[in-house]
């Protein structure tokens, strides 16, 4: 690496260690200046971190992987959760900011009643404060270990004797962090290489994380997001210039991509952003592409995406937070990506007859070490490990709030010591809570091979969850006992399908989200319904958008506005997905060159329709879905 490329890197720990401390002293007051900023966060900066947080140092790998394995197609399944993070901005953003809680886990003694609350509380808080949280995190870093060992060479930096001195602790420890095919002695020195990365990095994401809250947290984002996006831009320009341009881009992927050559995808394959003419498109594809988004446990927005919700200032805020988070992770992001990734697969050719899926990811490292200049490879890798720190800095103060929040004060102070707490000793306690989360992620990295099952289990009872985690938004007669009941089947299932059907992931997500879904409505059914008293505090706090007529009737009689607002915020939703979705088609078609249907007589009124129709959407969606009234009342 260059000096220049040294100079940048510390520029921006520099600023991020400058962003932690400057907030230290508002942090410090209290849990909801920690978790939440005090409840002020614009739109604009709640949706944009979002974003950088989902700009994960995996994920351009990823999607470079799937395009070179499945065709643009397969990103499908990452784009088709714009409708979740949609719902969550026309329907429930204002709710979960509304009702007033610190995490997902404490809405649940908020939305009902008996002891059945107080125990699905701590069963979330444990599982997705710990379990899911943490292994998450360890996959992150796992990641980073990918990024970091191409350009952080400790080995040549430090000296040997201090260098031999980790090497050593590696070895006694018996903990390998680097991943296989390598002699004894190279891979230990891999191992300490990756060790010494992550160590770094998480020393200075800690730092200003811990300090400054999430106003830090937030802070970086912003900046962390400008860097990886235009860094991005520049890396596909320097890629695409490498092929010859776009048109050359084009035309290379058919000429390689042949059949005839002993690949087992096309170019015509590989471009399609439609099921027609993509690759292994079956009728149950579709169906776990279309449906996704809602068989996962963060499909009401569960999670930092509810977080940065509860911490808008306005309803209006709450809203645009995800419009925004989905405009630029949906459509900016992957325009910048798509070209990026189709150009590394001509440059990087896979060899005939294969197409690892691993082998294709790495050549997004390759291509940032082999292609990029000086100053350009610097922001690059500074973006790249600064989305790697905005990621884990959001699930540090995320996880932590869990422990604070629903462990620490409700069930060890209120419940067992019967004390409460002061706001400072709980910020000490959010604080270590981050050191005790990253320990357990530490502790997970190195056998993440070993744990894959379990990860599946996880995947698996997300798409249990989250049928019931949203109708207990949008439906009056959804219990606690329904929600328990909806995760003990999870339980219950996710093995024996991970059994039966051990090759079939989308056949296990649809058997497991219709059967659980289906089984947690019912027990909400014969255990219910909830007190109406305790309705009746919800509704007043939360005022939900859906079915609530019984509960309504006694705080609006006859002046129902739960179902307007419901229908409302779905077409909202729907409208605007379809106006993004048809603006990243209609560009990304024109951008690379990709195919139109077999039954579109003419690629430039396919390109043209689609950008007419999703630029004369986005004043409809924008309209419905941020009223007027609304905007007036909160400014």
């Amino acid at each position: 690496m260059h000096m220049i490329d040294w100079a940048i890197l510390a520029a921006f720990i520099c600023y991020a260690l400058y962003a932690g401390f400057r907030e230290r002293a508002r942090a410090s007051q209290n849990l909801d200046e920690y978790f939440l900023a005090g409840r002020s966060l614009s739109g604009w900066k709640a949706g944009l971190s979002m974003a950088a947080t989902q700009f994960a140092a995996d994920t351009p790998l990823l999607v470079t992987g799937l395009v070179a394995t499945a065709g643009v197609f397969a990103v499908w399944r990452l784009w088709i959760y714009a409708l979740a993070f949609l719902l969550m901005g026309f329907l429930l953003a204002p709710s979960w900011r509304r009702v007033g809680v610190l995490t997902d886990a404490e809405l649940t003694e908020v939305r009902y009643g008996h002891r059945a609350a107080a125990v699905l509380r701590g069963i979330k808080a444990i599982y997705f404060g710990t379990i899911v949280n943490c292994t998450v995190l360890a996959m992150v870093l796992l990641a980073a270990t990918r990024l970091a060992e191409p350009f952080l060479l400790w080995n040549q930096w430090l000296p040997p004797a201090f260098f031999d001195l980790c090497v050593h602790i590696v070895q006694w420890a018996g903990v390998p962090f680097a991943i296989g095919g390598l002699d004894t002695d190279t891979m230990w020195i891999r191992s300490t290489n990756n060790l010494l990365s992550i160590g770094a990095i998480l020393t200075v994401t800690m730092l200003y994380s811990t300090t400054g809250g999430l106003r830090s947290v937030v802070t970086t984002d912003l900046v962390q997001l400008t860097i990886g996006l235009v860094a991005s831009v520049g890396f596909a320009w320097v890629v695409v210039d490498h092929v010859g341009g776009l048109t050359a881009l084009t035309h290379r992927i058919h000429e390689q991509f042949t059949t005839a050559a002993g690949y087992p995808i096309t170019g015509n394959e590989i471009l399609a952003f439609t099921p027609f003419g993509a690759k292994d498109v079956t009728i149950m594809v579709l169906l776990v592409y279309g449906f996704q988004w809602l068989l996962q446990m963060n499909a009401d927005g569960t999670g930092y995406l509810a977080q940065r919700s509860m911490a808008c200032r306005t309803d209006h805020d709450a809203r645009l937070a995800a419009v925004v988070f989905t405009v630029v992770q949906v459509l900016l992001r992957s325009l910048i990506w798509l070209p990026l990734a189709l150009g590394l697969l001509v440059i990087f050719p896979p060899l005939p007859g294969s197409m690892d899926m691993a082998a294709r990811e790495f050549t997004f490292i390759q291509g940032m070490d082999e292609l990029l200049p000086p100053g350009l490879k610097g922001l690059m890798l500074v973006g790249m490990l600064a989305a790697l720190a905005s990621t884990v800095d959001t699930h540090l103060n995320w996880g932590a709030s869990y422990w604070t929040n629903d462990i620490y004060r409700r069930f060890i102070c209120h419940s067992w010591l019967q004390r409460t707490p002061s706001p400072r000793t709980l910020v000490w306690v959010a604080r270590g809570s981050n050191v005790l989360i990253l320990g357990i992620a530490l502790c997970i990295l190195p056998w993440l091979s070993s744990i894959q099952m379990a990860w599946q289990v996880s995947l698996l009872l997300g798409a249990g969850m989250g049928v019931l985690l949203v109708l207990r938004w949008i439906w009056w007669r959804i219990t606690a006992w329904g929600e328990l009941a909806c995760i003990m089947t999870s339980i219950v299932m996710a093995p024996l399908l991970l059994w039966g059907l051990p090759d079939q992931e989308a056949l296990r997500l649809l058997i497991m989200g219709i059967g659980s879904g289906m089984i947690g409505v019912g027990v909400s059914l014969f255990t219910g319904p909830e007190d109406h008293d305790r309705l009746e505090i919800f509704y007043r706090r939360a005022r939900p958008p859906g079915f609530w007529g019984p509960i309504e009737q006694r705080i609006h009689p006859g002046n129902p506005k739960s179902s307007r607002q419901f229908w409302r915020g779905l077409q909202a939703m729907g409208l605007a997905a379809l106006s993004i979705f048809c603006l990243l088609v209609g560009i990304g078609t024109w951008l690379v060159g990709s195919p139109a249907p077999a039954w579109i007589p003419w690629r430039e009124a396919w390109i043209a329709g689609l950008l007419l129709v999703g630029t004369i959407l986005c004043p409809l969606w924008i309209k419905m879905g941020f009223p007027q009234s609304e905007t007036i009342s909160q400014s």
